[in-house]
């Protein structure tokens, strides 16, 4: 099931929901010679993580003059990431981190972009999340015992603690360049070229990147209980 992020494919949880799917499907075509059926509850859950970033590419692209278009958008994922985050909430109790977090660069960069009329802010953003995200995995190397990739998947898929590692390092490098990514597409394209990179381009990198790592984890995944796992 695992981001995805649009953002990246616009938070952590999105990608990391993505990849769990990606990988129990052929997991246990290769383990156990069947298929697992999508479950319904995942396309739903990928529809509402990904909602306040469909928001803001129609939004844009209801607008001919593309600066007021970026304004109004940036208006509209601010409230519809509210709107999300407040939903969760309710129907929950519990808001995962990485909404929060998103939620805050969001209201945060968004905020000074319509405060100061400046889009650079707002485009910014994918960058920050990015890297914000790159700097956890990375230090989650080095404190605790288990990898942040670990701690969020290693309920679903056994692996031993070396690929984890690898695996975690890995998308290190992937946020760090996506972050880099988008920063030359802010910097040498037009704004309309942004937005489509920002929903269509880092959405195909994400995939992309989730189905080389979801073959990876194939190869290396070991059935068995938790006491079959190395430790790291």
């Amino acid at each position: 099931m695992l981001p995805s992020t649009p953002e990246n494919l616009s938070s952590l949880s999105h990608s990391l929901a993505t990849v769990r799917y990606a990988v129990h499907a052929p997991m246990r075509r290769c383990l156990y010679n069947r298929w697992l059926p999508p479950p319904r509850a995942v396309t739903v859950k990928l529809l509402f993580d990904f909602f306040p970033i469909f928001a803001f590419f129609v939004t844009f692209k209801l607008f001919d003059d593309q600066h007021q278009g970026i304004l109004a958008a940036t208006g509209v994922v601010i409230l519809a990431t509210c709107i999300q985050v407040a939903i969760t909430w309710f129907r929950q109790r519990k808001v995962e981190n990485v909404h929060l977090v998103t939620l805050a660069i969001v209201v945060v960069l968004g905020g000074v972009t319509l405060l100061l009329n400046d889009e650079i802010f707002i485009k910014w953003k994918p960058t920050a999340v990015n890297w914000l995200f790159a700097i956890a995995m990375l230090a989650s190397q080095f404190i605790g015992k288990r990898t942040l990739l670990e701690r969020l998947l290693g309920g679903g898929v056994q692996l031993p603690g070396p690929v984890w590692t690898r695996l975690n390092l890995a998308w290190v490098v992937f946020f760090t360049a996506v972050g880099i990514i988008n920063l030359y597409v802010v910097y040498n394209y037009d704004t309309d070229t942004w937005v489509n990179f920002k929903l269509f381009g880092i959405l195909g990198l994400t995939i992309a990147f989730v189905i080389a790592q979801a073959f990876y984890m194939v190869r290396h995944a070991t059935p068995g209980d938790d006491s079959g796992q190395e430790s790291r």
